[in-house]
């Protein structure tokens, strides 16, 4: 098997997206062991940093009181999501560009993360909402949004799961471009509309404790770092599912 070679543009009259005659990479997988070497265990210590900090370390505030942590999760979840949703964004553009694989193969690992990180913030938002409004939920814009934002892309994962043809990966590099415009909608609708959705909790010298405020950073430093680990895990086993497909077809052959 030769390694080096690399996936070129796919040509209008391949029937599926995934490569029969070419090889691909985003990373030598040489680079990417090296990579991984060093994220992983830096990954772990700092997770088990920022779940220290959030549950011991930054202060029991005074209105939620311990349901407030769950601000510790919530947030770096939706962080995640929008990052993941820029890099389908960015992807997507140069799949429709190029019709290069390694570019659709990154959209939709990025997409798969994005997906679970907003279902994360759906599901802790609620939970938050709970002890904060008294109600698990309210047709707050953010709320609002945020949940059509996942529908998009769930609807795109959807898309790219039935069929492996290019047009539909063509489609779906659409709605993975036309989805990300929710993000500034999500981000800027608490001052377009009247919402009851925080900005950040603040307390009474109007700004965020100088503890949860460090415990805040650490917590998006932890689940960025979490989000490169999966994504160039999953852009690997992308790689290998196609170079093994590639090898049947040349036995079959």
């Amino acid at each position: 098997m030769n390694s080096t070679l690399t996936l070129e543009r796919l040509p209008d009259q391949e029937t599926t997206v995934t490569p029969q005659a070419h090889y691909w990479r985003i990373l030598d997988d040489r680079i990417l062991d090296k990579i991984l070497r060093v994220l992983v265990p830096v990954s772990l210590v700092n997770i088990a940093i920022a779940l220290y900090m959030a549950l011991f370390y930054a202060p029991r505030e005074a209105t939620m009181g311990d349901a407030q942590r769950i601000f510790y999760f919530h947030v770096p979840s939706a962080w995640v999501g929008f990052l993941s949703f820029f890099i389908v964004f960015v992807a997507s553009i140069l799949f429709l560009r190029t019709r290069e694989r390694k570019w659709d193969a990154l959209a939709l690992a990025a997409a798969e993360i994005g997906v679970l990180f907003t279902t994360l913030v759906l599901l802790t938002g609620p939970l938050w909402a709970k002890a904060a409004w008294g109600a698990y939920w309210v047709w707050d814009a953010r709320l609002t949004t945020t949940l059509v934002l996942w529908l998009i892309y769930v609807g795109y994962l959807m898309l790219r799961s039935s069929v492996d043809d290019l047009r539909r990966a063509r489609m779906a590099a659409v709605i993975g471009v036309i989805g990300f415009l929710d993000v500034p909608i999500i981000y800027l609708s608490v001052t377009w509309w009247r919402t009851m959705h925080p900005t950040l909790l603040i307390n009474e010298t109007g700004g965020l404790d100088s503890a949860m405020r460090v415990t805040l950073m650490v917590a998006l430093l932890s689940f960025t770092l979490l989000f490169v680990w999966v994504l160039l895990l999953r852009v690997r086993l992308e790689q290998k599912r196609d170079a093994l497909a590639l090898q049947r077809a040349r036995q079959e052959a």
